[in-house]
């Protein structure tokens, strides 16, 4: 399309800023949304920063993505963006005009984009990122991206050439996307909680790719994540350019070895998903051309944001709020799996609902079932409180994986359920959040505090 109609586009998406602003509106995609409208092929045309990064995947774009962008601005550099906006084509545009003058000037060396996988094909064709994270790659919602190998194709089909990837090596899906693409691979070595065989409902990948032979795995840490072999034609789990070993959850550190040598890094969140996340984050920054020293250093003043997790403590009780992507069985299951982990008595609300689709969001709630609600069979954990418009479901999920009826609670409001839960002292309250759901989780956290200061805890 012509440049008069991208420099109008432009323009107007600029000017739709400070409108946004005096009527009071947030819009953080409005501006990318009016130059698409007007000129489809806007990131075609737009100019971009000299160095581009693309994290995309199932689950921990998001949060990488963060720590990345933290690390680049704490070393000097000026970084632009998606980080308020979101991870499709409108996001992107958005970014793109926040950091370009009205004359179509860059005024950022290096960008950092969080890319939705299914929106690939609309982005990177014209976004093309010197180097893209995958972080992994998993069945997620059924009315989305159902087929974690489908999801890899698309990715793959629109994967620019000149891209270098940066794979997780112990995901046999991810691992191979754009197999002519330049690739790097990280990943953990064997941990003492490693497994044989898979002990959850969710197993993406069974058979081997290249000639859907017998897959054996060496040894497993949880649904397909982990080191697998054929034993029909050979094929492997890719080797390792950067591996976490020796970690340590007593002093919370782990070894990351490369071709460069070994560094000791602390780890911030005892999860192993974001000790993946930790190690994908360094993978990349090692590619950039940053030594293990800043990194480290970087990474040493870091915690894994709040609303995905956190903890907080007053007198004698405690409260953790887990996020867990709703609709999104995996998800659901690791945040089960972590918080049934933590030592102690806990008392359990569980409220991963998707306010922004309203009530017609769980059109499809197989997702539940899917999920490993197993983990919540456990004697230290006394009561579990269901709550959101599919309360009956979780109630459900949660007796046909053995757990006793009368530990289960079904209350449909969210907020009441911080009325009801018991707060024996010496347990701790474990709320289980949805993404957009933080903001009901704290209401409810703040509430179960102001319960234990009137019981004089």
């Amino acid at each position: 399309m012509g440049k008069a109609r991208f420099y109008f586009a432009l323009w107007m998406a600029k000017l739709s800023k400070p409108a946004l602003k005096i009527t009071g509106h947030q819009g953080t995609n409005f501006p990318g949304e009016v130059a698409l409208k007007i000129c489809p092929d806007f990131l075609a045309q737009i100019a971009k920063p000299k160095m581009i990064v693309g994290i995309t995947g199932t689950n921990g774009k998001t949060t990488c993505t963060n720590m990345i962008i933290d690390i680049l601005e704490a070393s000097g550099k000026r970084v632009l963006s998606n980080r308020e906006g979101a991870n499709i084509n409108s996001g992107i545009a958005t970014a793109l005009v926040n950091g370009t003058t009205a004359f179509n000037k860059a005024m950022y060396d290096t960008a950092v984009f969080e890319i939705d996988e299914r929106s690939s094909k609309r982005i990177l064709p014209y976004v093309q990122p010197d180097y893209m994270l995958i972080t992994n790659l998993f069945r997620d919602s059924i009315q989305r991206n159902a087929h974690a190998e489908y999801i890899a194709q698309f990715i793959s089909d629109n994967m620019p050439k000149k891209t270098k990837l940066i794979l997780n090596a112990d995901d046999l899906i991810s691992a191979g996307v754009a197999p002519k693409n330049n690739r790097v691979y990280f990943g953990i070595e064997e941990m003492e909680s490693d497994v044989k065989d898979c002990i959850n409902k969710i197993n993406d990948i069974q058979i081997c790719p290249v000639c859907s032979g017998e897959l054996v795995y060496d040894y497993r840490r949880y649904h397909h994540i982990g080191r697998a072999h054929c034993k029909d034609c050979g094929f492997h789990s890719p080797n390792y350019d950067y591996a976490a070993s020796e970690v340590d959850f007593y002093n919370m550190t782990m070894l990351v070895s490369d071709k460069g040598g070994d560094m000791e890094y602390p780890i911030i969140n005892d999860s192993i998903f974001n000790i993946y996340n930790m190690v994908s984050v360094i993978a990349v920054m090692r590619e950039l051309g940053m030594e293990h020293s800043q990194i480290k250093k970087h990474m040493s003043n870091m915690k894994i944001i709040e609303s995905r997790f956190s903890e907080k403590t007053e007198g004698d009780l405690t409260v953790i709020l887990q996020m867990a992507k709703e609709k999104n069985p995996l998800a659901n299951s690791r945040a089960l799996d972590y918080i049934s982990s933590i030592k102690g008595q806990k008392e359990i609300i569980l409220m991963p609902n998707c306010l922004t689709d309203g009530d017609n969001w769980p059109e499809n709630p197989t997702w539940i079932y899917e999920s490993d609600y197993e983990f919540l069979n456990k004697e230290d954990i006394t009561c579990v409180i269901v709550t959101g418009p599919y309360a009956s479901d979780y109630e459900l999920r949660l007796l046909l994986a053995g757990v006793s009826p009368e530990k289960i609670i079904c209350e449909y409001d969210e907020f009441t359920s911080a009325n009801i839960v018991p707060l024996i002292p010496g347990e701790i309250v474990c709320i289980i959040s949805g993404m957009d759901h933080f903001p009901v989780a704290e209401k409810a956290r703040d509430r179960i505090f102001e319960r234990a200061r009137e019981m004089g805890r």
